[in-house]
């Protein structure tokens, strides 16, 4: 079996376990998201599955979207004042965000998993999740670009 056939498998045993009626759209929202390289937002999403379901809404992009990461199979990547965007991936990992292009890659670093917050913020407040977000510029647009004019010479 392939990654995605494994992915969808465990999506749909995921679901089956938390009581999630698997309909058509859901299953064509969670085969877009993984389709997608760079943690999509809903509105790519959407388009991706007006492909297929062209009467979908938003509304339902949404609210699926909301009840995925609820029960656990994507978590939403905090857009920095852009559009919340969200990974399939589960898994301990972090995160990458270029400046300049928005893309965010995924990376793994056990000593980034063990992380431990600050001693007043845990005598304050319950921790649940510690994410580790990386800001710059990527390797493609660190690299120098080549003016028009010389890749016409």
């Amino acid at each position: 079996m392939d990654k995605l056939g494994e992915n969808l498998d465990r999506f749909r045993r995921s679901c089956k376990a938390k009581g999630f009626r698997l309909t058509p759209q859901r299953i064509a929202i969670y085969e877009a998201l993984l389709a997608c390289e760079h943690h999509p937002g809903a509105e790519d999403i959407s388009r991706a599955v007006r492909t297929i379901y062209p009467d979908i809404s938003m509304d339902t992009v949404y609210r699926t979207l909301n009840t995925f990461s609820k029960i656990g199979l994507i978590h939403p990547v905090d857009g920095h004042g852009r559009p919340r965007r969200y990974d399939p991936i589960v898994e301990p990992h972090h995160h990458f965000r270029c400046k300049q292009c928005d893309r965010i890659i995924d990376f793994y670093d056990e000593r980034l998993n063990r992380v431990s917050p600050p001693d007043y913020i845990l005598q304050k407040f319950t921790v649940s999740t510690v994410k580790v977000t990386l800001e710059g510029v990527c390797d493609q647009c660190s690299q120098p670009r080549k003016s028009t004019r010389a890749a016409e010479l």
